[in-house]
């Protein structure tokens, strides 16, 4: 896993993002905000495909790697290969480590320890910062 959060391919200013993202993608992609749990209709969606970036359409998880975590947020154990970066976040108190696209360095969620086999980890992610593409 990549871990960088100063370089990233797709940049833009945040009046350029603005311009291509809606007000609760910018927040969470941008600004590090977290949508409600159970708010994202990608929650719920089980289906064949692939989530991407809803920043700059990087392919990020695959719908095999997807579970339903009960916590309301899309979860998965593993993404693909090359497609996150990773800081340390140290806010609220707490301290996690924070999930970002490594493309253009949009928030996404956060990882944790506590996910199923095989991995262990449980990537979850803001709704908001991804699209789903079926198969």
């Amino acid at each position: 896993m990549a871990t960088s959060n100063t370089e990233f391919e797709v940049t833009k200013t945040p009046e350029e993002w603005s311009k291509v993202l809606t007000p609760e993608q910018f927040n969470v992609l941008r600004k590090h905000g977290t949508e409600r749990p159970n708010s994202s209709p990608l929650d719920k969606q089980y289906n064949p495909g692939t989530y991407v970036c809803a920043g700059c359409e990087l392919p990020l998880f695959t719908s095999e790697t997807k579970f339903n975590s009960g916590t309301g947020w899309p979860s998965f154990f593993n993404p693909i290969e090359g497609a996150i970066a990773t800081t340390t976040d140290r806010s609220f108190f707490m301290t996690r480590v924070e999930v970002h696209c490594s493309r253009c360095g949009g928030h996404l969620g956060h990882v944790f320890n506590d996910g199923p086999a095989p991995t262990g980890k449980r990537y979850c992610m803001n709704g908001v910062s991804l699209k789903f593409i079926p198969a």
